[in-house]
């Protein structure tokens, strides 16, 4: 019995490489897709009810607790709503997407399908093509999403779906997360990006180094951004706490504002990067919030995050320190590029040339640019018409100002990393060098190079002597 039971871990181990040798038939990818969409939709579901059933006034009954919960998983996925303006009696959009609130939808389409392309981690899946496997996933995730769109769309209420833009804006993120899940489950597949493994070998220490130099650059950039948020907030903690006291009086109301604006502390974060980069970030048409000054605030809602804006008027010391905060990812940038390019300090081995290490910085401050860009224009969006229109980051601005700050100061530091590192190794034999004294080495003046020659035609001469002596 003893020796059946110590095979136990021997056959589970072939049982799981058999389940990962089995391929991924489509219904099991439907379900998975329909599995991520349920759980999202459940959490969701869960988290407004309790609210609702703790709230001491409820506007509409449990159908229209529901179509919240609707409401709000679409808008994760970055599709707009509208709302009844009532003073104008039209609808108006209600397009800025809480980031905090998207983590989790791209958490679970990207989990699911990795899930299956690769279980545990482990190898991919013999016999199952990543693509196709990937896009029955996407089918089964939108399943649920255009019940919810309908029952979003037309169940009543002041909040409702758009339904062009869902049909626009929600499968485009599936697809993408479904893409992203691919890429880290499989590889490239080599149906996205055909190439031979050989040619793209040279660049990859390059790529590698680059992307993780604008991860860096986009990280201290973000972490910089909360920081701002959360100082500014604890500046006019006052006016917070007020607005947060005016909104409601009920512990599930507060509540609920307290969950939003947690939701929304990412978008806060980007637009203080977009701050701190200099062109800022508007709250209304019109309107300019920057380090240089603060101007043309319409009438804003109450609301905690809004209360820590900048007083209106131009800017001070004070708020020209933010420009600190690109100036440190622009060094984060730097210092990484110029570790990839010297590996081991005081060590020509492996070492990268300067212009690679230059082409290196300027393709991290290209990413970091374009990553800045897609965050802000992630992070902003509309809160209504007319004066509400425009509420968020200027997206050309930021990525292009993200880009000038990093191309200005992130590539001549990292060629100064690179020399620093440098500087105490052994010159490359017959290479060129800029130190001086290894420079004018080679070089010796005619004297001593005549007096070299006489020594050995003197040499020569004793030694055809000596020969003839002996003859």
């Amino acid at each position: 019995m003893s020796q059946l039971t110590e095979h136990g871990p021997w056959l589970s181990a072939d049982l799981r490489a058999a389940g990962r040798r089995r391929p991924v038939t489509p219904l099991q990818a439907l379900a998975a897709g329909a599995t991520a969409a349920g759980l999202g939709l459940g959490f969701l579901a869960v988290l407004v009810l309790l609210l609702w059933i703790t709230s001491p006034y409820p506007d509409r009954g449990p159908g229209g607790a529901l179509q919240v919960v609707a409401d709000l998983w679409l808008l994760a996925h970055g599709a707009d709503l509208v709302r009844t303006d009532a003073a104008a009696g039209a609808w108006a959009p209600v397009g800025l997407t809480p980031l905090l609130l998207s983590a989790m939808p791209v958490y679970l389409i990207v989990r699911s399908t990795r899930d299956l392309l690769a279980p545990g981690g482990a190898e991919p899946r013999e016999g199952t093509a990543p693509l196709t496997t990937a896009g029955w996933v996407a089918c089964g995730y939108l399943l649920p999403a255009a019940a919810a769109t309908g029952y979003a769309a037309y169940g009543g209420g002041t909040l409702r779906a758009s339904v062009p833009a869902t049909l626009l804006q929600l499968p485009l993120t599936v697809l993408l997360c479904v893409a992203a899940a691919v890429w880290a489950a499989a590889g490239t597949p080599a149906a996205l990006l055909p190439r031979r493994e050989a040619q793209a070998q040279p660049l990859a220490p390059w790529a590698e180094g680059a992307l993780k130099a604008a991860a860096t650059g986009v990280a201290v950039l973000l972490g910089g951004g909360l920081l701002l948020t959360l100082g500014a907030l604890a500046v006019h903690a006052g006016a917070a706490q007020e607005s947060f006291v005016q909104l409601t009086s009920a512990v599930s109301g507060r509540f609920s504002v307290l969950l939003l604006a947690v939701a929304l502390l990412p978008n806060a974060a980007i637009w203080a990067a977009a701050y701190g980069l200099g062109p800022g970030f508007t709250v209304g048409v019109g309107s300019a919030v920057a380090p240089l000054g603060a101007a043309g605030y319409p009438q804003l809602p109450s609301f905690p995050l809004l209360a820590a804006l900048p007083a209106e008027g131009p800017g001070s010391p004070l708020t020209w320190c933010v420009a600190l905060v690109p100036v440190a990812a622009a060094l984060a940038v730097a210092r990484v590029t110029a570790r990839a390019a010297v590996p081991v300090r005081g060590s020509r081995e492996l070492c990268w040339s300067w212009p690679v290490t230059l082409g290196t910085a300027a393709l991290a401050a290209v990413g970091t640019g374009v990553a800045l860009t897609a965050l802000a224009w992630l992070a902003g969006g509309p809160m209504g018409r007319h004066t509400l229109a425009e509420f968020g980051p200027v997206w050309w601005r930021t990525g292009g100002a993200a880009l000038a700050w990093t191309l200005a100061l992130g590539v001549p530091a990292a060629l100064t990393g690179r020399r620093l590192r440098l500087r105490d190794a052994e010159p490359v034999p017959g290479a060129w060098t800029w130190a001086v004294q290894d420079r004018w080495a080679l070089w010796e003046p005619r004297s001593a190079i005549a007096a070299d020659i006489d020594d050995e035609d003197g040499d020569a001469e004793k030694e055809d002597d000596t020969a003839a002596a002996k003859d």
